[in-house]
């Protein structure tokens, strides 16, 4: 799908070269919005200092040498030399066109594909997700689609936490309660908050307990049979509810795509070793550290990243470095994306530090924190539980269900459901408003979690994208075909017909944005903005009604390849589309 502001670039540059010689035709030739025109391009007062030149004369030089053979139907030069561009109404119809007539929008796969992990969700075996866990998931599993529609090869990877020293109380606390308990769902296991809680409450106050904890982590970490198997146990238990989260929020992760952090236990000696051989690690205060230039703490003394505790164990830096290092010699991957709170930022700078310092990371593969913002209460503070507790994300995806139906109900439909039908279709509003509503905003950007405002069929919301695209396939069956059977020739007369046709063509370049900055709200926008470009062209030129028989051909092709825009950009974003609504 060409990209009105690529094609013109490339327009412009070349008579930039033409004009002032061919050192100029990697100039930036600032295309911009215009309130005069489509487009507007901006190089001639940046190049005018450097030629000496007054702007309006730059500008004009570049106007007489501009190429608008098929593409520009009008180009004005307007103030201190501002070049407006007016695109051609038959070259955004043919793009249109094109974009319709192929399977992918007419947008292109990468030229080089890449081989890229994007580590999102990572909850904690035998503890429940929270609300902290939403955004993580959410846009981790946006940034997969994403990439993944773009060509690369895409690994899912659930790094969750199932290793460490609190599953020595934790499986003591499941043989307390009896292993048959996971086994039939006892309340007490499958409510792992609960479970959780009520093995530390155990360990802090009955010693017993916490030596016999102590020596389950020791067996734990030695390899015992017996106390493996237990601890499959735990993780069993905790992938059943990983699942059913993962299931009602429609996200892609499954078992295949969780690597634990105890994956890579055999791998944290090695990566030690080959640490302190490099030079890198030394040993500090008797633990073994890096110090990573650069990184310095309030006194301005050499901040560490401990390797290796005093006591002999590792930590999460560690498994860090022994996850990279096995991306990297093992998966050979070109790039990984870690999808965590923005809290984490110093300890992946750090962490990333340390690995270019080993060679694991540099000009090649790289690796990038994508920082992930709080979800706040509708008073402005981090979301709790009106008892101060966290929020569980379940409870949470519940109540969105339920507030979904009230709005769903209240709304006149235009045939009557049947429960199941009802209750999926709400199921779709639910996750779609609670998706969209996060994907909307900046990732690193904080935002507040209110059901009220995200559940609005009214304003930039999911269920508003929703609604859209559901009347565009009414459109459909009133009219007794399929989209695919809308084949145009697209024609644009009327001006919500042309602005709607434009805005279509900035799809491709919105998705590629996306995955390279891994920034999703990008494509949120978007598809927002068509989808209020197709509310005023529905407003404004009737379709099943068109005046004459090729207008309607026309309008009917303008209808399906929004469809196709609208439904692609919205599962690329994980946003369900209902047929009915």
């Amino acid at each position: 799908m060409p990209d009105p502001q690529l094609v013109l670039a490339a327009r412009v540059q070349a008579a930039l070269s033409a004009a002032f010689g061919p050192s100029y035709a990697d100039a930036d030739p600032v295309i911009r919005p215009s309130s005069f025109a489509d487009l507007q391009a901006n190089v001639a007062l940046p190049l005018a200092k450097k030629l000496g030149r007054k702007p309006r004369d730059v500008a004009d030089e570049i106007v007489a040498h501009l190429d608008t053979a098929d593409v520009v139907a009008d180009v004005q030069v307007s103030g201190p030399g501002f070049i407006n561009l007016t695109l051609s109404d038959d070259w955004i119809a043919a793009a249109a066109q094109r974009a319709l007539d192929d399977e992918r929008l007419d947008v292109p796969l990468v030229d080089k594909p890449q081989k890229v992990v994007v580590e999102y969700s990572s909850p904690n075996v035998a503890k429940e997700m929270h609300v902290g866990h939403l955004r993580t998931t959410i846009v981790g599993d946006a940034l997969a689609r994403i990439l993944g529609f773009l060509g690369h090869e895409v690994i899912r990877d659930n790094h969750v936490g199932d290793w460490g020293t609190p599953f020595g109380m934790l499986i003591e606390h499941l043989l307390d309660l009896g292993e048959d308990a996971a086994a039939r769902g006892d309340s007490s296991v499958s409510d792992l908050t609960e479970f959780y809680q009520a093995a530390r409450r155990k360990f802090d106050s009955d010693e017993a307990f916490a030596d016999r904890s102590r020596r389950r982590v020791v067996a734990l970490q030695a390899g015992d049979a017996e106390t493996l198997r237990l601890w499959n146990v735990l993780v069993d238990v905790s992938k059943r509810y990983f699942n059913a989260v993962y299931g009602q929020l429609g996200v892609t992760l499954s078992d295949a795509d969780i690597r634990g952090e105890s994956f890579y236990n055999d791998l944290l000696e090695p990566t030690v070793r080959e640490l302190e051989e490099k030079g890198i690690a030394v040993v500090s205060e008797g633990a073994l550290c890096a110090f990573p230039p650069g990184f310095t703490g309030r006194e301005g003394e050499p901040l560490p990243v401990i390797i290796r505790k005093s006591d002999g164990g590792y930590n999460y830096s560690t498994t860090d470095l022994a996850t990279i290092r096995y991306r990297v010699d093992t998966e050979h991957v070109d790039r990984m994306i870690y999808v965590v709170g923005t809290t984490q930022a110093l300890h992946f700078q750090m962490v990333f530090a340390v690995a270019r310092m080993a060679g694991w990371l540099n000009d090649d593969v790289r690796a990038e924190h994508a920082q992930i913002g709080n979800v706040l209460g509708t008073d402005g503070k981090l979301l709790r539980t009106r008892a101060g507790g966290t929020v569980k994300l379940s409870e949470l995806l519940d109540e969105a269900v339920e507030r979904a139906g009230a709005v769903f109900d209240e709304i006149q439909h235009d045939q009557p459901y049947d429960d199941a039908t009802r209750a999926a279709i709400v199921r779709d509003v639910a996750m779609g408003a609670v998706k969209y509503a996060d994907l909307s905003v900046a990732r690193d950007s904080e935002y507040v979690f209110d059901l009220d405002r995200m559940i609005s069929f009214h304003g930039k919301t999911g269920p508003y994208l929703q609604y859209a695209v559901a009347r565009i396939r009414s459109i459909f069956r009133k009219g007794g075909l399929t989209p695919e059977q809308a084949s145009g020739p697209i024609v644009l007369g009327h001006p919500a017909e042309r602005a709607l046709a434009l805005e279509l063509l900035g799809f491709g370049a919105v998705v590629q944005q996306a995955g390279e900055t891994t920034e999703p709200h990008r494509l949120a926008t978007y598809i927002y903005a068509v989808a209020d470009a197709y509310t005023t062209f529905h407003e404004n030129c009737p379709v099943l009604k068109a005046p004459d028989e090729e207008t309607k051909a026309s309008r009917l092709a303008l209808c399906a390849a929004t469809l196709r825009t609208l439904v692609t950009g919205l599962d690329l974003l994980g946003v369900p589309t209902p047929e009915r609504m």
